[in-house]
């Protein structure tokens, strides 16, 4: 059924806007009509354009086309997984397919979702399967959710499978969140340092350089190197800025072409301390997305192929590409991994007992958790180790100040 977002007058005069699903734009009328609103705009809405315009006089608009992607606002990771649970609930309570939706629809909140759902609603009602519903909207549910319900309804367990999904939505946007946490605050601390610096040799270098030429005297070394710096600071702040950007921008482009990626990614994981946690979160990605495909129901070939496209690092991903390989081959998928020199030891031995097992989805859930717990204590040790790190820096920058100006000032005090 298709949703219609409207603009109306109140009989109090107010103004309200909201959404309403209906099978016309006649019917949606009404149903407002009988809410004691009077229609002044109406517009079909479905997941990718925005149609069929009408004024309160029903006249037809010009139609547009809005593709949600680029003009509407993402769903979190957080709305996607409550939705998910949401959804599975009621499949596991014996709702058909068509019916949950339709609750979805009247209780989600967010409006993105909400015209997502109404659009896959209507698919399923025409006869679509679920997964293909769901895979003509890739940036809400991507390969791995359209693979696993794909699975589940060639097996029937679309409940369960669901249930997996929103898991795993939830570990994926609390491993996201560790990182981004534990990386706010030394971001913070160098916007500080670099404000204060910019601040010092902007505002307080020029104004001490001027007493202290007054005074015709010898400066020290360390006084002319900070007055230098000053006044290129001052000086040539444009130049400065825009070589900034500039390069940003370049570093930025370069590290879409693929050489530049591939650079990029081997560098980030051979940087100190960095490198470590990157690692860590990719095998964390791994795992945790490897053993739910798997414990899904989808084949470990489809599964490979999968995950190498998430794993946001080309390095880790040629690994899996190796290992997909082997597997096609009839052989394990830990020995590839072992060789690439990109997973720990540990990880590829824990793999290598889970396929000798046949336990292999439940090692990589075992594995995901205790490297999702490892990313999160690196994390506060790394942040632990830079916010003394960047005070004592920001502590020398200011040391050197003070020194650069208060020593030419007693200098100048005893010749007076």
């Amino acid at each position: 059924m298709p949703i219609f977002e409207y603009k109306a007058l109140h009989i109090s005069g107010k103004t309200v806007r909201g959404m309403i699903d209906a099978d016309t734009a006649k019917n949606a009328r009404l149903k407002l009509r009988k809410q004691s609103l009077s229609v002044v705009e109406i517009n079909e809405k479905n997941a990718s354009k925005s149609s069929s315009s009408h004024s309160q006089h029903g006249s037809v608009g010009k139609q547009e086309s809005a593709s949600i992607s680029l003009f509407a606002p993402r769903v979190s990771l957080k709305i996607l997984s409550v939705t998910t649970r949401q959804l599975a609930s009621l499949i596991n309570a014996k709702v058909t397919v068509v019916d949950s939706l339709n609750g979805m629809v009247d209780q989600t909140e967010n409006k993105v979702m909400r015209l997502i759902l109404s659009q896959i609603r209507q698919d399923v009602n025409e006869g679509m399967n679920l997964s293909k519903a769901m895979a003509k909207h890739p940036k809400v549910f991507d390969q791995i959710f359209v693979s696993m319900i794909e699975a589940a309804e060639s097996s029937g367990t679309t409940g369960p499978v669901l249930i997996r999904i929103a898991e795993l939505k939830e570990a994926q946007s609390r491993l996201r969140s560790k990182i981004l946490s534990g990386l706010s605050y030394p971001i913070v601390m160098l916007v500080v340092g670099v404000t204060l610096f910019v601040a010092i040799f902007t505002l307080l270098i020029p104004k001490l350089t001027a007493i202290l030429t007054d005074f015709n005297q010898e400066l020290p070394a360390l006084t002319k190197f900070m007055i230098v710096i000053s006044d290129i600071m001052v000086e040539y702040w444009w130049l400065l800025i825009g070589g900034s950007v500039s390069f940003i921008m370049i570093v930025l482009q370069w590290i879409q072409t693929k050489a530049g990626r591939r650079m990029w990614d081997v560098f980030v994981l051979k940087a100190p301390l960095l490198g470590t946690l990157a690692r860590m979160a990719g095998v964390a990605r791994f795992s945790m997305t490897m053993g739910t495909l798997l414990t899904a129901g989808v084949p470990i070939i489809r599964a490979l192929d999968i995950v190498k496209n998430v794993m946001g690092n080309v390095v880790l991903a040629d690994a899996i590409v190796s290992a997909k390989e082997n597997i096609a081959e009839g052989q394990s998928i830990s020995e590839p991994l072992k060789r690439s020199g990109q997973f720990p030891p540990v990880v590829t031995q824990m793999i290598k007992i889970g396929e000798q097992t046949g336990e292999l989805a439940a090692m990589l859930q075992n594995i995901a958790k205790t490297y999702e717990e490892e990313v999160s204590s690196r994390i506060e040790g790394l942040t632990s180790l830079i916010a003394p790190l960047m005070i004592v820096i920001i502590g020398i920058i200011v040391a050197l100040v003070v020194l650069a100006v208060f020593v030419p000032l007693m200098q100048m005090m005893n010749s007076v």
